[in-house]
């Protein structure tokens, strides 16, 4: 009764460690794909707010006069230069965020695999062990029976006597 309690056990242990494996690897899944949309977002907004400056410096340049018209125009090309800047600068960043979710999310997957690896060598050690220990004791019930029904070797007796039975 003991073992099978033992077995059940260590099952419902495999179970829980695969159910936690499964939860932590979805759950690192759902981070690194919210962390993809975070700088997806991010680059979004960077960019929006480029277009809305370069937009701004065309603006002022096309209602100022003909005489301030080179100075609209290097005023135009500092602003081009700038929003290409801030863009690249937001593009980096992004890369860089992305990254680092990825490889934090591939740590923790890896953290969790070697976690899941552990808890399956335990419940290894435990079968292992439940199952010499189920074989002791029915090499000792088969034994018992066998002296009980005098068919054991019995190492006091010089003479051993088999008595057979007639149908």
């Amino acid at each position: 009764m003991a073992s099978n309690e033992q077995s059940y056990r260590a099952g419902e242990t495999k179970g829980q460690t695969q159910e936690k494996t499964n939860q932590v690897m979805g759950s690192m899944a759902d981070k690194a794909r919210e962390a993809r949309e975070k700088a997806a977002e991010a680059a979004q907004s960077v960019k929006e707010k480029t277009q809305e400056t370069a937009g701004a410096a065309r603006d002022r340049a096309a209602q100022a006069a003909e005489s301030a018209k080179q100075k609209t125009q290097e005023t135009a090309q500092s602003a081009k230069e700038k929003a290409q800047e801030t863009s690249r600068a937001a593009r980096g960043r992004a890369s860089e965020d992305a990254e680092f979710a990825k490889q934090k999310a591939s740590d923790t997957a890896h953290s969790a695999h070697d976690k899941a690896q552990d808890g399956s060598d335990q419940t290894k050690g435990i079968l292992q062990q439940t199952g010499e220990k189920v074989k002791g004791m029915a090499q000792g019930a088969a034994d018992t029976v066998k002296h009980t029904l005098g068919m054991g070797n019995n190492e006091t007796d010089e003479h051993q006597t088999t008595y057979r039975r007639n149908d």
